[in-house]
């Protein structure tokens, strides 16, 4: 039998313990968080509440770590006390990375990489993963498992990490702060907001399937909505006068600077 634990039940922890709940077959899971409380209706998700964290880096086969930055170096210390080097050690903890881990634990230790994002709390997420050759791809594909149980997953090179939250870890805070124009918008004209909501939010799905699903480009589909003349390219010309597609590359740039800064002071 697997086992596999969690080392802090937060939003995202939680997120993934409730989706993995009946997905991985023959895997036991167990689950440890500093606020006792957190650990109280584990069992309704399908874990075992863990006295402690050298209790899950004594026994389990792998150990997710979904704890705050300030917790991380005492939570990878007591990894290190337990002296389980054969531990594969899943991080989604944003801009750490696996020499950081390594030099916290074991030289050798087996380090997957994440990058979820929140809607992973509604098994609509999108992640990022990579790992090095001290994975295996078994133990990869076990940790693709685990992270795919509440979304889809995405294999970037592990240089790429910090890179890559723009695109998903970041992006859905953009994206609703997008969204929010239209809603103020309809708000100012007198549309109601919550249909107003309801409809971007929709027209925002379906966006998403036509990128993914209509074997289009984007520059295609932006070309179908837009007829010669017409409402939509009045729209787009303010857009493009805005520069809204470079000041997107410029939040996406931002972010990733921002990632090196906490990385380096790791």
């Amino acid at each position: 039998m697997t086992k596999l634990g969690f080392i802090g039940v937060g939003n995202m922890g939680a997120a993934i313990i409730k989706g993995i709940n009946g997905k991985l077959g023959n895997t036991a899971v167990f689950a440890y968080d500093s606020n006792p409380e957190k650990l109280k209706n584990i069992s309704v998700l399908g874990a075992t509440a863990a006295d402690s964290i050298a209790e899950l880096a004594e026994k389990c086969d792998y150990i997710l770590l979904a704890v705050k930055p300030q917790q991380l170096d005492g939570v990878l210390a007591e990894i290190k006390a337990s002296g389980n080097e054969k531990l594969v050690l899943i991080s989604i903890c944003a801009g750490i990375s696996a020499e950081y881990i390594r030099e916290r634990t074991f030289a050798d230790a087996k380090v997957v990489l994440v990058m979820p994002n929140t809607p992973m709390m509604l098994n609509v997420g999108a992640s990022a993963m990579s790992c090095d050759e001290k994975v295996s791809e078994s133990e990869f594909a076990f940790a693709r498992k685990i992270i795919g149980s509440c979304g889809i997953t995405e294999v970037v090179p592990m240089n790429k990490m910090k890179e890559v939250i723009a695109i998903n870890g970041s992006s859905p805070a953009f994206i609703y702060l997008y969204a929010k124009g239209f809603i103020d918008y309809a708000e100012k004209v007198g549309i109601d907001k919550d249909a107003a909501l309801r409809l971007f939010a929709q027209s925002l799905i379906g966006s998403a399937k036509m990128m993914t699903e209509s074997g289009m480009t984007l520059d295609e589909l932006i070309k179908q909505v837009s007829s010669p003349g017409g409402t939509t390219l009045a729209g787009l010309d303010e857009l493009y006068a805005g520069n809204l597609t470079e000041t997107a590359v410029k939040a996406c740039e931002a972010c990733t600077r921002r990632a090196y800064e906490l990385g380096a002071k790791k």
